[in-house]
């Protein structure tokens, strides 16, 4: 059950800036869930263009980050990391909803818990809440491939 600040979580992800979509790690219980968090600023590269007039983060990035935060789970179950030999890619994703608007100056707290791993293909239940409601939820999957 341990934290991970902004350079462990680099090393646990390939993305990085504009992409990278996880700022901290509060907890991980390889094989069961994790938590972490993304500080919402006004100077995210896509509040410009949605929209000028009321900044709001697209829903598809706050799933996005729901699936980075997977990610990090999944490494850490397995006890490894990405290499260039191979790409986690979000294949999935059932009943999403999202359920309140997340803007500048939210901090979104991402509950993801996994819920099945068979033949590499790993299904989550996620949650983004801010402020504690539920800003978005779904049921994402998620494999590993090689990329050779």
């Amino acid at each position: 059950m341990s934290a991970m600040d902004i350079h462990q979580i680099l090393e646990c992800l390939p993305h990085r800036y504009p992409f990278l979509l996880v700022d901290r790690v509060i907890e991980v219980v390889p094989g069961e869930r994790i938590t972490a968090l993304k500080n919402v600023t006004i100077n995210e590269p896509f509040f410009p263009g949605h929209y000028p007039h009321h900044p709001v983060m697209p829903g598809v990035l706050v799933i996005e980050a729901l699936a980075q935060t997977a990610a990090i789970l999944s490494f850490k179950t397995l006890g490894s990391g990405p290499d260039e030999n191979s790409v986690y890619y979000f294949v999935g994703i059932d009943n999403a909803r999202f359920k309140r608007p997340v803007s500048p100056g939210d901090q979104l707290i991402f509950e993801v818990a996994l819920t099945a791993n068979k033949r590499g293909l790993w299904k989550f239940s996620a949650v983004a809440k801010v402020d504690g409601a539920v800003a978005a939820e779904a049921e994402i999957m998620c494999t590993v491939r090689s990329v050779q």
